[in-house]
């Protein structure tokens, strides 16, 4: 099982289109079985398509880039967070080419105000992989000691919602360094997670971001804060930094990270 997850800082990107087919190509080279996108935003004023998707959704225009290489077998789950700089509904989502027997959506922040940037809604699906059925979610979570949404209490509910599957993956931005004690990172470890960095049988640096982005605005040290969780231990072969300027070129503030599970 291949897993990616990346956030796309979607139309804020230079070239943007350029980066799109990148990342089309790679997820067309690799055959992901589950990919979880961050920062997946369309315009506000665009036009519908179907459900709440509009024309320029950036994983739509990932889809069609897909089909235009031949790959034409992954469904899209995706949901509104929050408006992004006054013009975007920014949001999460999953991509699969494998059966989803249902899909879930929901807050993890205590706002539910979608005017609010740091209002917090998490994807999920249920999927039938090996004739067994495991929970993904695609999530984009705040910081730690903030206190008008604590990330403690993001987790909570997360990890309260995720709870219902005997199985589950958590894939995303957790706005988190592993490198500091004491605070969100060891947090998630004490939920019974698993690292899919620290099981893995290779690996590399593991950094997934350089110097000062958005929302790391006094940033000068490398970071890792992109993480593939589960909750139960498995087998994992390699974990790699991907779109790094090294593994693929950079497409993103933010590096994505690749795991092949045995």
């Amino acid at each position: 099982m291949k897993l990616l997850t990346l956030n796309c800082h979607s139309w804020q990107e230079e070239h943007q289109l350029e980066k799109i087919k990148i990342l089309a190509e790679t997820i067309m080279e690799k055959s992901y079985d589950v990919i979880a996108l961050q920062e997946v935003s369309q315009s506000i004023d665009a036009e519908t398509t179907f459900g709440r998707l509009k024309k320029d959704n950036y994983a739509l225009i990932l889809l069609e880039e897909l089909k235009n290489l031949g790959v034409t077998d992954y469904q899209l789950v995706w949901d509104f967070s929050h408006i992004g700089f006054d013009v975007y509904e920014e949001g999460v989502a999953l991509l699969t080419r494998h059966q989803i027997e249902n899909t879930t959506s929901f807050y993890v922040s205590q706002s539910e105000n979608t005017s609010y940037w740091k209002t917090r809604r998490i994807v999920g699906a249920n999927i039938r992989l090996n004739n067994e059925s495991i929970a993904f979610y695609s999530c984009h979570l705040g910081w730690w000691g903030d206190e008008e949404e604590p990330f403690k209490e993001q987790i909570e509910a997360l990890c309260h919602q995720a709870s219902s599957n005997e199985k589950y993956f958590l894939l995303g931005d957790f706005n988190n360094d592993a490198n500091i004690r004491g605070e969100g990172y060891d947090y998630l470890l004490s939920k019974g997670l698993y690292d899919s960095y620290i099981l893995s049988k290779e690996k590399d640096q593991g950094i997934t971001v350089a110097g000062k982005i958005a929302g790391w605005d006094k940033n000068k040290h490398d970071l890792r804060i992109d993480y593939i969780f589960s909750n139960f231990l498995v087998k994992v072969e390699t974990s790699s930094v991907i779109f790094n300027g090294k593994n693929q070129p950079i497409i993103s503030d933010h590096y994505g990270v690749e795991v092949t599970i045995k």
